[in-house]
């Protein structure tokens, strides 16, 4: 029953896209959108297979993929660690919460110059503002992921004589996890935007300084090809970690 489910959805979100890139091909080709500045993707799609064979696009392509895991690797340990810090002590929580709360509800953009006066326009900027894009929604993420620990199971272990490690390893870690890697997926997402921004504004290499060359000189099929692409390795990201989240939550539906 739940793989007939699964076909169902696949079936659904296989028509959702096909009727995107149909309904994208009509507008083009009925002249409802100028085809110069919204080419159609019978044009797009091979110019994207055109530029993955190309070693110089592929480059620049490595160039944002090993910014965006460093990024990654750094914001995760870091935004799960302050977030468990600010969940655990209430002095802490009380304290800085709001910070982190307000600053998440700020567009991270206005920040880039800063960044570029503080870290140069080198690899360290684009990771470092990879950082700074994901690690507020790992940090409330964390939080409330402790948060949402059910009450009743640890008391129930502390009354069966559990210690503090075994409470954390077997039951903070496991009903944690499922939301850590939801806050984790989501944070990766504004990473990858994160980096892909600070290479359109200033920089040597990288997607986003592709996009900006193409878009600054109407290279259009380029442009939306380059834009599929990083659409394409976003979701692998994503749907890699919903993958993990949907095997760490599978206790909560046993």
């Amino acid at each position: 029953m739940r793989a007939r489910s699964d076909r169902r959805v696949l079936l659904a979100q296989a028509a959702a896209v096909l009727s995107f890139f149909l309904l994208w091909e009509a507008a083009s080709r009925l002249a409802l959108a100028d085809p110069r500045l919204l080419p159609p993707p019978s044009i797009v799609l091979p110019k994207a297979a055109e530029l993955l064979a190309d070693e110089g696009f592929r480059g620049h392509l490595w160039v944002t993929v090993r910014e965006m895991a460093l990024a990654g690797l750094i914001a995760a340990p870091l935004g799960v660690g302050i977030g468990l810090a600010l969940a655990e002590s209430p002095y802490l929580g009380r304290a800085f919460k709001p910070f982190f709360h307000f600053i998440a509800a700020v567009p991270k953009s206005v920040f880039l110059p800063v960044f570029i006066l503080l870290f140069g326009i080198g690899f360290g900027q684009k990771v470092a503002f990879g950082v700074f894009q994901a690690i507020f929604v790992l940090v409330i993420a964390t939080a409330a992921a402790v948060a949402a620990v059910p009450e009743e199971l640890l008391r129930l272990a502390r009354a069966n004589g559990a210690t503090r490690w075994q409470i954390w390893a077997e039951i903070h870690w496991n009903a944690m996890l499922p939301l850590i890697l939801e806050g984790l997926r989501l944070g990766m997402i504004f990473n990858i935007a994160g980096v892909i921004f600070a290479e359109m504004y200033v920089s040597r290499a990288g997607l986003g300084q592709r996009f900006s060359t193409w878009g600054e000189s109407f290279r259009m099929p380029e442009l939306f090809a380059g834009v599929l692409i990083a659409a394409a390795l976003s979701i692998i990201v994503n749907e890699t970690l919903r993958a993990l989240e949907r095997r760490a939550g599978a206790w909560r539906t046993a």
